[in-house]
C-alpha cells in the first residue's frame, strides 16, 4: 500500500516535505492552522510525553483547525507502552469514537509486547477500529530493541506512519536509524522525525529519508492565578507562534 501525503515531490524522495505540529488545545490547534502547518497532533498532557485528549478537546481542536489535519494521540497513561487487556480495550474503545469523529483525519498509537517487540495483536486491533482514518505508530519504536523488524510488522498491518527519533534523546542524534528505517519502508510507509527536533534540522532529517518533521512549538507561561499543592507547577506551556511560523517556511524552502 502506498501512502501519499499531497503532492508528491521530485527527485528521489516519494513525498512532498511536511510539517506536523503537536498541540494540547485550541489556541495551539488555531496557532499551527493559521500558520499552515499540515499535521497537527492532539494530545493532553504534552510535558508527560501526551496523552489521550478528552472527547470536548477533540471536538474543539477539529472546529479550530479545519479538515483533513488533526491526529489524536491514544495513550492511556505514562509510563512505557506494554499494556494490560483492559487498557487495549480502552485503546481500541478510545480508536473507535475518534473515527466516529467529524474532522478527525488520523490516530496515533503505539503498544509493545514484554521485550520491547510490536505487541501485534494490540496494534492490529485499533488499525481495525481506525477504519478509515489513517493511523501513525508513535515513538514506542524508539524503544525497540529491532526497530527495523518493527517497522516490517507495521508494514503487514498497513500503518500510514511511524513517529521516531531514531531511538535517540533527539532526532538529529538518531538520522542513521531513520534513514535505515525510511530505506526499508520506501513508498510503502513514511517516517516522521520528531523528537528534540530543532528548525536547523530539518535539512538534515528530511534529506536522510524523512517525509516529515514534527515538533511542539512550544513556550512557557505563567499562570495568572496561584498555583501550589494541588495545582501543580506556576508555569504552563502553550503553542508559540512565532516558532511555528519559522518552522513552515523552513519546510516550505526545501520542498
Amino acid at each position: 500500500m502506498t501512502i501519499h501525503n499531497g503532492t508528491a515531490a521530485s527527485g528521489t524522495h516519494p513525498w512532498r516535505p511536511a510539517l506536523e505540529i503537536a498541540v494540547q488545545d485550541p489556541a495551539g490547534a488555531k496557532v499551527a492552522a493559521l500558520a499552515g502547518v499540515d499535521r497537527l497532533e492532539l494530545c493532553s498532557g504534552l510535558s508527560t510525553g501526551g496523552l489521550t485528549p478528552s472527547p470536548g478537546l477533540v471536538r474543539m481542536v477539529a472546529d479550530a483547525a479545519g479538515p483533513g489535519r488533526v491526529h489524536v494521540l491514544v495513550r492511556p497513561r505514562e509510563g512505557g507502552f506494554v499494556y494490560s487487556p483492559a487498557e487495549v480495550d480502552l485503546m481500541v474503545q478510545d480508536v473507535r469514537m475518534l473515527a466516529a469523529t467529524d474532522g478527525v483525519a488520523g490516530v496515533v498509537v503505539g503498544a509493545l509486547a514484554p521485550g520491547g517487540a510490536l505487541d501485534v495483536d494490540a496494534t492490529a486491533r485499533m488499525v481495525e477500529a481506525a477504519g478509515s482514518l489513517e493511523v501513525t505508530f508513535h515513538r514506542a519504536i524508539d524503544v525497540c530493541p529491532d526497530p527495523l523488524t518493527l517497522l516490517d510488522g507495521l508494514l503487514e498491518l498497513g500503518i500510514a506512519r511511524v513517529l521516531t527519533s531514531g531511538c535517540a534523546a533527539r532526532s538529529i542524534d538518531g538520522i542513521e536509524t531513520i534513514a535505515a528505517l525510511a530505506q526499508r519502508a520506501g513508498n510503502r510507509l513514511q517516517i516522521q522525525a520528531g523528537g528534540g527536533v530543532r528548525i536547523q534540522d530539518f535539512p538534515a532529517l528530511l534529506a536522510a529519508g524523512a517525509a516529515a518533521v514534527h515538533l511542539s512549538a512550544r513556550r512557557q507561561e505563567n499562570s495568572a492565578g496561584p498555583s501550589g499543592p494541588g495545582g501543580g507547577s506556576q508555569g504552563f506551556d502553550v503553542t508559540d507562534p512565532q516558532i511555528v511560523t519559522q518552522a513552515v517556511a523552513a519546510v516550505a524552502a526545501l520542498r
